[in-house]
């Protein structure tokens, strides 16, 4: 994905408030051997970009002036009931070290995994996105989770996720729970067929 940017002089709360009223969204890059550089970018290309997925968890190009750079967004603020994104914060990135990111998890297979077929369970999503270690290039867009084996009353663990060449798992302390499949109170369970 490109990101259109340009670098930005004047600095303090009055320039930034001046550029959010003419379209504009101030920001950063920082990282890498480079000082920070203070940039704008155009408000509406953004805050339509922050709802793509995708731009949360990837590579981006950066178009600073002409030139272009690897980038990663690391942060950003937004207004607290305006449709408003006040600040954003980017990476360099440098191809030949390693970058920790979180990256979404997409569940699949629910509806046919026995949990759900035969018990009637309900599966509930305990992890939304994982924290990987890897090179800039082997970054995944996603990270699948195959729910299709999961039965009622087990839970489903980051050990057994299936992660890209490359890509490790940034885990702190105990195996987390990704999901777990419930029985809710009072359900009634498919009568397994005699044989």
């Amino acid at each position: 994905m490109k990101v259109i940017a340009f670098t930005r002089t004047l600095q303090g709360t009055g320039a930034s408030r001046r550029l959010r009223i003419a379209g504009q969204t101030p920001g950063i890059i920082y990282g890498g051997t480079a000082a920070p550089v203070s940039i704008t970018l155009d408000h509406n290309a953004l805050y339509h970009a922050l709802k793509k997925e995708a731009f949360h968890a990837s590579i981006l190009d950066m178009d600073l002036d002409g030139k272009v750079e690897k980038v990663l967004l690391r942060d950003f603020q937004v207004h607290a009931y305006k449709q408003l994104v006040l600040h954003a914060d980017f990476q360099r990135v440098d191809p030949t070290k390693s970058i920790h990111v979180k990256v979404p998890l997409h569940f699949i297979n629910a509806e046919v995994s026995p949990a759900v077929k035969l018990s009637a369970a309900v599966i509930s999503h305990v992890l939304v996105d994982l924290d990987v270690a890897c090179l800039p290039a082997d970054l995944p867009e996603f990270i699948t989770v195959d729910l299709s084996t999961l039965e009622a009353g087990q839970s489903l663990h980051v050990s057994s996720l299936t992660l890209p060449t490359g890509v490790t798992a940034v885990v702190h302390g105990d195996d987390a729970t990704v999901a777990i499949a419930v029985v809710p109170r009072g359900a009634v369970v498919a009568e397994a067929p005699a044989k």
